[in-house]
């Protein structure tokens, strides 16, 4: 019943429920990011998580992560609210978090993403994402500036600033564990299926987060 409800899911429902924000959304998802964190143009926080799977024998040791257990990396790009709007859980625990976002869909067809450029001191700036130390600085994708006693007030400044928005990535991860706890331990799924259980979890996750589902803690 498992294997039909995820593979039901991800074959319909999922569209729905993650996807890319329309221009109009997107400008609603950066007017209040910048409410909050006082960085205008941001539409979305990525980063990855490890969940835990049964590996494949073969190819064991690519499961691996750096914690010493078998994972897959779960990359996700979450909204100021929570919801994710992009999933990839492909890439085995032992890819780097660059080396995931390259293998995704979402580098692929970054280039559909919502535009609407504003003017920043004479730039023009479109949306973007926003990413830790560990991403490409991307034309969409930006991350902090890497810590140097260098930097100068205003850099040092903002990197706050940028640390901060990009907690709620943090949160959505936390919040989706919270409430699908078979993402925290390792399942007796095979492990090519492990990823249609993200998957749904992510979706319903979204769902929840629409009709403002209690969490409980962890």
């Amino acid at each position: 019943m498992v294997y039909l409800f995820c593979h039901g899911m991800v074959d319909s429902v999922i569209k729905t429920l993650i996807r890319v924000p329309t221009l109009e959304e997107a400008c609603g998802i950066a007017q209040r990011f910048e409410r909050a964190h006082s960085i205008p143009q941001i539409i979305g926080c990525v980063d990855g998580s490890h969940i835990p799977c049964l590996p494949p024998s073969d190819g064991y040791r690519d499961f691996i992560n750096r914690k010493g257990w078998p994972s897959y990396v779960l990359q996700g790009v979450c909204d100021d609210k929570y919801c994710f709007w992009s999933v990839s859980c492909k890439m085995p625990g032992s890819a780097h978090d660059a080396n995931a976002l390259r293998q995704s869909n979402l580098f692929n067809n970054a280039q559909s993403f919502p535009k609407r450029a504003v003017q920043i001191e004479g730039q023009d700036v479109d949306f973007f994402l926003l990413g830790d130390p560990a991403y490409p600085l991307l034309p969409w994708l930006m991350k902090g500036y890497l810590q140097s006693p260098r930097l100068t007030p205003q850099e040092e400044s903002f990197n706050v600033y940028l640390s901060s928005a990009r907690t709620t990535i943090e949160i959505a991860f936390g919040r989706l564990k919270s409430r699908f706890r078979v993402l925290l331990k390792r399942s007796d799924f095979h492990f090519t299926f492990t990823p249609y259980v993200v998957a749904t979890c992510c979706a319903l996750h979204n769902f929840c987060e629409m009709e403002k589902e209690h969490v409980n803690p962890r």
